[in-house]
């Protein structure tokens, strides 16, 4: 099992792993015919509220991958989506349009499947 984490932005270069887009909202500048994305799992992304909140400060983020952690605990079913996803693929790849490459909801979320498949 492997995850991988891409901007939707950058090119995927012949990548054969399934492709799930994790933000809650689509990229701006990005049409569907253009993007390979197998799957859009809007419903994991952060709610409005906490994304807003965060705004990609680095020094929020402890405070925000605890709060967001808590909020997939509460979406178990979307959650065991991307899980089951991680056991049926060779790999994945979480996608996300930030530019914040370090500080954004899609490192959060990879750090907390693969705790939640290491169980």
């Amino acid at each position: 099992m492997i995850i991988k984490i891409e901007r939707i932005y950058d090119n995927p270069k012949g990548d054969k792993s399934f492709r799930i887009l994790v933000d809650r909202l689509w990229p701006r500048g990005l049409s569907k015919e253009k993007v390979r994305v197998d799957l859009w799992q809007k419903d994991i992304a952060p709610s409005n509220t906490l994304r807003k909140w965060f705004g990609h400060d680095e020094k929020k983020w402890d405070k925000f991958k605890h709060k967001y952690f808590k909020e997939l605990d509460k979406n178990n079913d979307v959650v065991n989506t991307i899980i089951r996803m991680t056991q049926e693929q060779d790999s994945i790849t979480l996608l996300y349009g930030a530019k914040e490459k370090r500080f954004n909801n899609t490192v959060a979320l990879k750090e907390y499947l693969e705790e939640k498949i290491k169980k």
